[in-house]
C-alpha cells in the first residue's frame, strides 16, 4: 500500500490481481475457490464481516435447494435446470450451469462442515419447497446460510486471504469497458480531516454484495444488508429482471420470513386498531373458518407472495397488506390460542393440512404446542432476540425479501464489463418465480464458475499501483463530489432515504400501478440529477450514508424502468400484482370480503415475455430497459473423450 495526496486528502491505493466484494456465502466462496486454484494477488473488501444476508437471515428452516440425494428419487441436472429454467424469463445455460454445479458446491459444504442432515444409512432427505416438484431441499434449521458463511470463513481465514473489514466500496472505475479499479471509504479513517479515500487497482472484480435490499421500506432484509448494484449499473453493467421480486410474510421487529412451520401450525392472525381493539380477521373474508385455515396452511408451502395464487394462498398476503395499509392496523400471529375453527378439533380442516400435522405428531392444542414439536428451532430463534411465542403475538406485514433479478451475467458469471463479475444475489439468474432455496445453491455455484473462469483465463498478475488514467480522474471526481455534499444542500440524507424507501413500498412492491411507478420514477430522476447539489452530509461521518442513498436511487430507478416494461405488457405476474380501474375483481369460490378487497382491480397476468429476460442500461442518468429473448436450456449430448480433450486444454495452466 502507498499514499498520495491531492488538495489535503490522503489517498491509499493498494494493487490486486482480483478483488472480491463482499462476505458472504458468495463471497467468502469466490476468495476460497480462487485460492484453490492457486491465485494469491486476491483480497476480500467488506463493509462488516458480521454485515449481510447471509449471516444474518433465514426462515423456520432456511432451505438449500439442489439435486436430489436420496433412495429412489427420480432425478437429474437436465431435470433441475429446466425446474430452474422454467420459472419464466431464466436464460438456460445458466440454469443448467446452477443445476450442474449444484452436487458439487453441496458437498463441498458438508465437507467444511456444514451439518446438512442425513438418514442412517448417509442419504440427504429432502422435503418440498415452493415451485418445487421433487423435494429437492433440505436445511440445517433456521440459520442454515449463517452456518455456510462460517464454514466458508472459516476456511478463507486458514488460508490468509486478506480481509480490508470496514471498506465501503462506493464506485467502479473503468476504461473501454474494463475494469480498472474500486474507490471505496476507509470507515476505519474516516474523521472529520480524513475521507478515507482509497484506491483498489485490480485486474478482476468479483461483485457477491448482495441484493438491493436499500431499496424498500417494508423489508425483511437484516438492517445490515443494503447492496451496491447501482455501482455496477453506473459503470456500465446491464440489469436483469430487476423488476421481479419476491415478497412474503415476515416478522418487523426482528426481521424474519415467517413460512413454513410458522404457517402449518396455523396460528391465529389478530389486527389491533389504532384504539387498541384486537380481532381474529380472517375468517371475515371466508365462507367458513375452515377455509382460511387451508389457505394458512398451505402459506408455509406456498410461502412467496405469488399472483397466480391470488385464488389460493396469496390471498392471505393480500388480507394483510389492506389490514395494514388500507386499514392502517398492526397485524400480528398469535400463537397462543387456536385460531376460529378448530373448537371441535381438526377434523374439518382440508385433507392436506390433517394428513401433515397427524405425520408431524402435532394433532395438538395451540399453535405454539404444535410449533414446539414440529421445529422447536423456529421457537428458539425468535427467543434468542427476546420475543417470547409462549407469550406475545409476533407483528407481522407483507415485505420484501429477495430479488430475483439483478446484474446482467454471461455463462461464467461475468457482466456486461469485463473483468467485473457478479455472484450471489447480485446476479441475475433467476426469474419470474424460482424454487425455495435454489439462491443459495446459486450463491455457491456463480462464485466458483467466476472464479474458475478468472483462473482459467487471465493471468496472475497485478497491476503497476500508479494512480493515474481513468482511477485518477475517477479518483478526482469523487473527492469533488464529497465536497459538494458537505459544503451545501438542503436534502438531509436520513430523510430522503426514508422518503424513497416508503414510496418504493407504497407504490413498487407486491403492489403496483402504472401511474404509481411513473410518478415515483420523476421523483427519483429528479433527485438523482440534483443529487450532489442538492443532498446534505452533515459531516463527513455521513458520507459513506450519502452514497448508499445515490446507490439506491439508481437502483429504484432501474427497477421503474424494469417495471414499466413488463408492467403494461404481461399484466400481473410473479410477486406484483398490478392494478387497473378496468381490471378484474379480487373474488373466487370461498372468498366473502370481495368488497372489503374491491380496491384491488387488476391486470390478470397475460403469460406473455416468459421467453424473454428484461434487460437494463443505465446511461448517463438515463435508463431504458427492453425484452431480450432468453438463451435457450441446451440439451447436452457430448462424447467423453472429446470433452476430456478439450478440458485438459483448458485447464492446462493451472498445474
Amino acid at each position: 500500500m502507498k499514499f498520495v495526496e491531492h488538495n489535503g486528502q490522503k489517498i491509499a491505493i493498494l494493487s490486486l490481481d482480483t478483488l472480491v466484494i463482499g462476505s458472504g456465502c458468495a463471497g467468502f466462496n469466490a476468495a476460497d475457490t480462487l485460492y484453490d486454484l492457486g491465485r494469491r494477488q486476491i483480497a476480500i473488501l467488506t463493509e462488516g464481516v458480521r454485515m449481510g444476508t447471509s449471516r444474518n437471515t433465514g426462515s423456520d428452516k432456511q432451505t438449500y435447494y439442489k439435486l436430489s440425494l436420496c433412495s429412489d428419487a427420480q432425478d437429474s441436472i437436465y431435470l433441475l435446470a429446466k425446474n430452474l429454467f422454467d420459472g419464466g424469463s431464466v436464460n438456460g445455460d445458466t440454469a443448467l450451469a446452477e443445476a450442474a454445479g449444484s452436487l458439487r458446491s453441496f458437498m463441498k459444504l458438508v465437507n467444511l462442515g456444514v451439518p446438512f442432515p442425513t438418514n442412517r444409512y448417509g442419504e440427504y432427505v429432502g422435503y418440498k419447497t415452493d415451485h418445487d416438484p421433487y423435494r429437492r431441499a433440505t436445511s440445517c434449521g433456521p440459520l442454515t446460510s449463517k452456518m455456510m458463511t462460517e464454514k466458508l470463513e472459516a476456511s478463507v481465514n486458514r488460508k490468509q486471504i486478506p480481509i480490508y473489514d470496514r471498506m465501503q466500496a462506493v464506485r467502479l472505475i473503468t476504461e473501454d469497458n474494463h475494469i480498472k479499479g474500486v474507490l471505496a471509504i476507509d470507515l476505519n479513517r474516516l474523521s472529520e480531516s480524513d475521507w478515507g479515500m482509497t484506491v483498489f487497482l485490480c485486474n478482476q472484480v468479483i461483485l457477491a454484495t448482495g441484493g438491493p435490499a436499500i431499496v424498500y421500506q417494508a423489508s425483511v432484509y437484516p438492517e445490515s444488508q443494503t447492496g451496491m448494484t447501482g455501482m455496477a449499473l453506473e459503470a456500465g453493467a446491464a440489469g436483469c429482471n430487476l423488476q421481479e421480486w419476491q415478497y412474503g410474510l415476515a416478522s418487523v421487529g426482528f426481521r424474519w420470513n415467517v413460512s413454513g412451520s410458522y404457517q402449518q401450525v396455523l396460528p391465529r392472525y389478530i389486527a389491533v386498531d389504532r384504539d387498541g381493539h384486537e380481532r381474529e380477521f380472517l375468517p371475515e373474508y371466508f365462507e367458513t373458518p375452515q377455509q382460511a385455515l387451508d389457505m394458512v396452511f398451505l402459506k408455509g408451502y406456498q410461502w412467496p407472495f405469488d399472483t397466480s395464487k391470488i385464488a389460493g394462498s396469496s390471498i392471505i398476503d393480500l388480507i394483510v397488506h389492506h389490514e395494514v395499509v388500507d386499514k392502517g392496523n398492526r397485524v400480528y400471529l398469535d400463537f397462543r390460542t387456536d385460531p376460529i375453527g378448530l373448537e371441535n378439533g381438526f377434523d374439518r380442516l382440508g385433507e392436506e393440512a390433517r394428513y401433515y400435522l397427524q405425520r408431524s405428531g402435532a394433532l395438538l392444542k395451540t399453535p405454539i404446542a404444535r410449533l414446539a414439536q414440529m421445529n422447536q428451532k423456529a421457537i428458539d430463534l425468535y427467543a434468542s432476540h427476546g420475543i417470547d411465542l409462549y407469550h406475545q403475538p409476533l407483528e407481522i406485514a407483507v415485505c420484501a425479501q429477495h430479488n430475483n433479478g439483478g446484474l446482467a451475467i454471461d455463462l461464467d458469471w461475468q457482466t456486461t464489463v469485463k473483468g467485473l463479475y457478479a455472484a450471489g444475489e447480485v446476479a441475475g439468474t433467476f426469474g419470474i418465480a424460482r424454487p425455495g432455496g435454489s439462491a443459495l445453491n446459486s450463491t455457491q455455484v456463480g462464485s466458483q464458475r467466476a472464479a474458475e473462469h478468472i483462473a482459467d483465463t487471465t493471468p496472475d498478475s497485478r497491476p503497476a499501483e500508479e494512480w493515474s488514467g481513468a482511477v485518477r480522474t475517477g479518483t478526482i471526481e469523487l473527492l469533488e463530489q464529497m465536497r459538494q455534499l458537505l459544503d451545501g444542500g438542503e436534502q438531509p440524507v436520513v430523510s430522503q432515504r426514508t422518503a424513497f424507501q416508503r414510496e418504493m413500498t407504497c407504490q413498487a412492491a407486491e403492489i403496483r400501478s402504472r401511474d404509481g411507478i411513473e410518478q415515483t420514477g420523476r421523483k427519483v430522476m429528479d433527485t438523482l440529477v440534483g443529487f450532489y447539489r442538492e443532498t446534505k452530509a452533515a459531516s463527513p461521518l455521513e458520507l459513506p450514508f450519502a452514497f448508499k442513498n445515490r446507490d439506491m436511487l439508481v437502483v429504484q430507478q432501474a427497477m421503474l424502468s424494469a417495471m414499466l416494461c413488463t408492467g403494461p405488457a404481461c399484466g400481473s405476474r410473479g410477486s406484483a400484482l398490478m392494478l387497473s380501474e378496468n381490471g378484474s375483481d379480487i373474488s373466487f369460490v370461498g372468498l366473502t370480503g370481495r368488497e372489503e378487497l374491491s380496491a384491488y382491480r387488476y391486470c390478470p397476468g397475460n403469460g406473455t415475455h416468459r421467453g424473454d429476460w428484461v434487460r437494463t442500461i443505465w446511461t448517463e442518468g438515463q435508463c431504458t430497459s427492453g425484452f431480450v429473448p432468453v438463451r435457450p436450456l441446451p440439451k447436452t449430448d457430448d462424447w467423453f473423450e472429446t470433452v476430456w480433450n478439450e478440458y485438459l486444454q483448458y485447464t492446462a495452466h493451472r498445474q
